[in-house]
């Protein structure tokens, strides 16, 4: 199990939180399993940003981001070198911070 902390977002989880994860699991289905409510308009399929977290510790233990998620991290309002589509990272063993930012743009792009 790993450890991810949560920091303090005003209307998602204002107390801040520390939860367990098993390592290989969405870091989007954690969030949302564990009642924060985080948006993920496209479903968790890597077609918009309303998933975006920052990293602020274990950034480089996370696997790695693929074009498509840099290319919709371009859109992101927020961004940062940290960021990350959250429903793209996968927990490793290594402990990781997260900011959840203050804004999203909600909007998903269709694929055909």
């Amino acid at each position: 199990m790993s450890k991810i902390t949560v920091l303090p977002h005003q209307q998602l989880c204002p107390e801040g939180a520390v939860l367990e994860a098993e390592e290989g699991a969405s870091l989007c289905e954690v969030l949302v399993d564990n009642n924060i409510a985080i948006e993920h308009a496209c479903e968790m399929s890597c077609a918009c940003t309303t998933c975006h977290v920052i990293v602020r510790e274990g950034f480089n233990s996370l696997n790695d981001s693929t074009e498509n998620e840099e290319d919709l991290l371009d859109a992101a309002w927020g961004l940062e070198a940290t960021s990350r589509l959250s429903c793209q990272v996968r927990i490793s063993s290594q402990p990781i911070v997260i900011e959840i930012p203050k804004y999203t743009i909600n909007h998903a792009r269709e694929n055909h």
